[in-house]
């Protein structure tokens, strides 16, 4: 009987403790673990206030600057680290000997949009959000958060400072633009909700951003302060409304943006992150948000241009974020976060409730328990085939084709074929690709800065030919606008968009507008990044081996439109 009761409560200990693990972040705000009030009881003030502090790290700037890192950590115990540039060994050991130098374990965060490739060497990068927009399977995005998560989690790290929940409806915005899943709310907070969950579900803390919404804006808070002039209307309806979808879906962060918005606070050159009416009054009060609060990084023009001197770190606490990144000076910032609870400017018990919150995500992400990182097998855990898979397969859903179904599916394969790609120095994958199809193909190449010369020769020789097939390439490291190709060969795509041309655009879908005569060609494929898994997608749809379901995320007026793809 002894054997039956005993077998009985380990089994119940076992489903509760798998209960427990699908208890959700929010869930768990509302039944604290004791391990939370076992740590918060042993921190004294300045501890708790430390908690709120999350510092810069990086592993490509030398083993001095790691060390120095280390060094703040140890005296200052804050609350997290979060990385940006280096290797994920590199990035693993300095996790471990971080962790080892604090009394509370950390959380170690990084911004990975698109996986850990956006900071670390030798990782997989997943598609940009814009790309991710035209896809029309939410699941594949929703196994994307899922593989993410366990890089993370190989790596030793507990929070994704994503996904991008801003609507980018300003073609020329310079900071968010192809991090954002496009400019139709509906289709950004399907997209948002899809990817967050994915990581949640995985055990990873995720931060929407940038709240109250920075899609509109034409000025990167990096360097300045942007302002919003939109009346409270507009920004409930539109900016605001992924965030307030997915704060009903049961989202565990939100980061607030470096913004200026007279319409929700009307003191003069104060960026929302220290507004009280926006960060307490809407964010907390009106939309009922109960995860943490985390700000844009404190070290940003946006933030610091007009409050200097850790002023802006105290306001940001009185205005209501749970943990600020990447002070200029934390230790400044916690003595005077200290003289204003003395003064009577900050409630000690605003404090508490956002240190207990920070231990409770630290509980909830496995904290608890010490653990090293292992950096036996590394690159290879953060290497998985099943990851370059979906990649491939996130590529192929995202793929649209605008123009040419009927002409493309008529092209003959054995007719002479010229492939040309154009804003590139050698062959590219996608030529390889398209001439598996094509087997009489020739190849051409055109760099972005290709001379009359070059560009009269190429032009002459494809007379000859029966097809054209064109790919336009941006090599530059990230989408952006303005892709650099020169006024020659701009007018080189011109003259051939007027003749039987077909061509495929790896580059943001926003370049549309600086290329006119497009609109006329025989086919166009848009494949939004330079990258070979999009030139592989972009190479099957013309060989009529790919049937592409991608739709525009973005309009790109007169011409595009919204939802448009065959």
């Amino acid at each position: 009987m002894k054997k039956i009761l005993f077998s009985f409560a380990i089994l119940c200990a076992i489903n509760f403790s798998a209960i427990a693990q699908k208890q959700s972040y929010l869930e768990m705000l509302a039944n604290q673990p004791k391990w939370v009030d076992s740590v918060f009881n042993k921190l004294n003030r300045r501890e708790r206030i430390a908690q709120m502090f999350f510092v810069r790290a990086h592993t490509n700037l030398g083993q001095k600057y790691t060390d120095s890192v280390g060094q703040v950590i140890k005296r200052e115990q804050l609350g997290g680290v979060i990385f940006f540039q280096g290797g994920p060994v590199r990035q693993a050991l300095a996790t471990n000997a971080y962790q080892k130098v604090s009394h509370v374990p950390l959380i170690i965060a990084n911004d990975g949009e698109w996986g850990l490739g956006m900071r670390l060497d030798s990782t997989i990068s997943f598609p940009y959000q814009m790309t991710l927009g035209a896809i029309q399977n939410k699941d594949l995005i929703y196994r994307m958060g899922q593989e993410v998560a366990k890089d993370f989690k190989r790596m030793g790290m507990q929070m994704n400072l994503a996904p991008d929940a801003d609507i980018n409806n300003n073609p020329k915005n310079p900071v968010i633009n192809y991090r954002s899943f496009g400019e139709n709310k509906y289709n950004v907070a399907t997209k948002t909700g899809a990817y967050m969950k994915g990581m949640q579900d995985a055990g990873l803390l995720t931060t929407l951003k940038h709240f109250p919404g920075h899609g509109d804006t034409d000025v990167d808070s990096h360097y300045d302060l942007p302002q919003l002039t939109f009346g409270p209307t507009r920004l409930d309806t539109l900016e605001m409304y992924p965030f307030k979808e997915l704060i009903k879906q049961g989202a565990s962060g939100i980061m607030i943006a470096h913004m200026n918005i007279p319409s929700l606070d009307t003191t003069k050159n104060l960026p929302s992150t220290l507004s009280r009416p926006i960060v307490t009054g809407i964010l907390k009060q009106k939309l009922g948000f109960k995860g943490l609060i985390i700000s844009d990084a404190m070290d940003m023009k946006g933030v610091v241009k007009y409050f200097k001197n850790g002023e802006a770190d105290l306001l940001g606490i009185i205005a209501g974020n749970d943990i600020l990144e990447l002070s200029e000076n934390s230790d400044r910032a916690i003595k005077l976060v200290r003289k204003a609870v003395r003064q009577g400017r900050i409630d000690i018990k605003t404090i508490n409730e956002s240190v207990r919150k920070i231990l409770i995500a630290k509980y909830w992400a496995g904290l608890a328990k010490r653990d090293t990182v292992v950096t036996k097998g590394l690159i290879a855990g953060v290497n998985r085939n099943a990851s370059n898979a979906l990649v491939q397969e996130l590529a192929n859903a995202s793929v649209t084709l605008i123009k040419g179904k009927d002409y493309i599916k008529n092209m003959i394969p054995i007719r002479r074929t010229a492939i040309i790609s154009i804003g590139v120095p050698s062959v590219t994958k996608f030529q390889k690709e398209v001439s598996k199809g094509f087997y009489n193909s020739v190849y051409y190449v055109l760099d972005k800065d290709a001379s009359a010369t070059q560009i009269s020769n190429v032009a002459r020789e494809i007379g000859a030919f029966d097809q054209v097939i064109v790919g336009i390439h941006d090599a530059r490291a990230r989408p952006g606008n303005n892709i650099p190709l020169n006024a020659g060969v701009k007018n080189f795509i011109k003259e051939l968009s007027g003749k039987n041309a077909v061509f495929a655009l790896f580059a943001n879908p926003y370049n549309l507008a600086g290329l006119p005569g497009l609109e006329k060609c025989k086919g166009l494929v848009v494949a939004y990044q330079k990258e070979d898994y999009m030139q592989i997608s972009a190479a099957a749809v013309i060989n009529n081996r790919l049937v592409p379901t991608g739709k525009l995320p973005v309009s790109i007026l007169p011409n595009y439109k919204f939802g448009d793809g065959l």
